[in-house]
């Protein structure tokens, strides 16, 4: 188990959020000004706690949503954005040929997309919810050295998943994973030792 902290957060709101399309892995769906301005809240939160400068190493999905979220992150606490460390493995559901279309006509369709508790159904062709746990595991098994703090900037279902798995949830009766209860966007946890706090408490949408 880590001994440092890890505050884990999720972007502020994008345009496919405000549009109400599912994402999913697409790397580029840029930040809204609401987004902008729950980065700018997630960042303030992590100041008070923290301070200035803290002795952090930074973690991004390498999407563009993630970084720009933690752009606006860094610069409160003072920190280098360009010294941040991207990882494929920290990046959202692959939601296959779902991705990009709105969920009101794959509803319409009578497909099940949103599932109880704010989840996703996954896509026929998409990411199953055991992948993501795999992925994820091999991240924090390849970097449970990493010395002291560190804050992770990824996604509504992604952060879920390594949020049950880093606290040791039992797995979901229906998608055989462990997975922690949803947060909206723009909310920060913190886990240490197995435990997890609410640092901020986002306003955006859920699901992811």
């Amino acid at each position: 188990m880590r001994q440092g902290r890890d505050f884990i957060a999720r972007h502020g709101e994008t345009v496919f959020n405000a549009a109400r399309r599912l994402q999913g892995e697409h790397p580029h769906t840029p930040l809204t000004r609401t987004g902008f301005a729950q980065a700018d809240e997630m960042g303030q939160a992590l100041r008070d706690l923290l301070g200035p400068r803290p002795a952090l190493t930074l973690w991004a999905s390498d999407t563009g949503r993630a970084l720009q979220t933690l752009a606006v992150i860094a610069e409160h606490l003072e920190l280098d954005w360009h010294a941040a460390r991207r990882d494929v493995r920290l990046t959202e559901i692959g939601m296959g040929s779902w991705g990009g279309r709105y969920y009101a006509d794959l509803m319409a369709s009578d497909l099940p997309v949103v599932a109880d508790g704010g989840l996703l159904h996954p896509a026929p062709d998409g990411e199953r919810y055991p992948e993501i746990a795999a992925r994820v595991s091999a991240w924090l098994a390849d970097t449970d050295d990493d010395p002291g703090d560190r804050l992770v900037i990824m996604h509504g279902i992604s952060s879920r998943v390594l949020r049950g798995v880093m606290t040791g949830q039992d797995a979901h009766p229906q998608f055989e994973t462990p997975v922690a209860p949803g947060l909206p966007q723009g909310s920060v946890v913190m886990i240490a030792q197995g435990a997890e706090t609410v640092v901020h408490r986002g306003t955006g949408h859920a699901p992811a």
